[in-house]
């Protein structure tokens, strides 16, 4: 069976984060994979948000995002351009729009997105607006839900709620390690040195964490929000 699978990320850089390796692997698997960036992921550096004077590096960013996804051979990857790390500034339902709409075009049977405990308010916004884009209704085409971790976001978040991520689905990402890292230094500006979290290094040692407490070398983790099997 092909699999369409959809990848739902706030940032440019999250879609390589978050699940890189497990596109990878889709892909390897010959799954149509489509992209979906919601945010422009620049401007949360400027004290106000002014598209116009950020639009250079946001094109440049974008670039990496679009070549990321040619090597990769993905189906699409769309660009929302909802202003980065202000999300809560947005009508929910605009995003959840968007992504309704590709969800209804696209008919994905599996979806990745972020959780819902990050610290990052554009990750949280995004999971519901997911959540509510693939709600179960009758005919609807996702059937399956996995958030991912995104260092230096999912790792700080309030681990005090009870609502902290908790990993029960993996993929093993030995053979495909590699190719996400070098993916990731492709997104230099987003990288940074040791021992941040976000650093390659760190990145590599949660792949090798992940993947020895389910037997495995190297591994993506994932929480399971939805798995519906259905009869054919």
């Amino acid at each position: 069976m092909i699999n369409k699978i959809l990848v739902v990320a706030a940032h440019p850089d999250d879609e390589i984060l978050g699940c890189g390796g497990t596109i990878i692997e889709h892909i390897k698997k010959k799954d149509k994979v489509g992209i979906i960036i919601v945010s422009e992921g620049i401007t949360a550096r400027d004290d106000k948000r002014n598209y116009e004077k950020s639009k250079k590096k946001i094109i440049e960013l974008s670039k990496i995002s679009k070549k990321i996804s040619k090597e990769l051979k993905v189906s699409f990857i769309d660009f929302f351009s909802f202003p980065d790390n202000r999300l809560d500034s947005v009508n929910l339902l605009d995003i959840v729009k968007r992504i309704e709409d590709r969800v209804l075009n696209f008919k994905p049977n599996i979806v990745y997105t972020h959780h819902n405990n990050d610290l990052n308010i554009d990750h949280c916004l995004i999971n519901k607006a997911v959540l509510t884009a693939c709600r179960p209704y009758p005919n609807q085409s996702v059937e399956k839900i996995l958030t991912f971790e995104i260092p230096s976001s999912t790792n700080w978040g309030d681990t005090s709620q009870n609502a902290f991520f908790v990993p029960n689905y993996y993929q093993e990402i030995t053979n495909s390690l590699e190719k996400k890292i070098k993916y990731l230094k492709m997104y230099r500006d987003e990288m940074r040195d040791w021992p941040h979290a976000r650093s390659l290094k760190a990145i590599e040692s949660l792949a090798i964490h992940r993947g020895s407490t389910v037997g495995l070398k190297m591994a993506e983790a994932f929480q399971l929000v939805r798995n519906v099997k259905k009869f054919f």
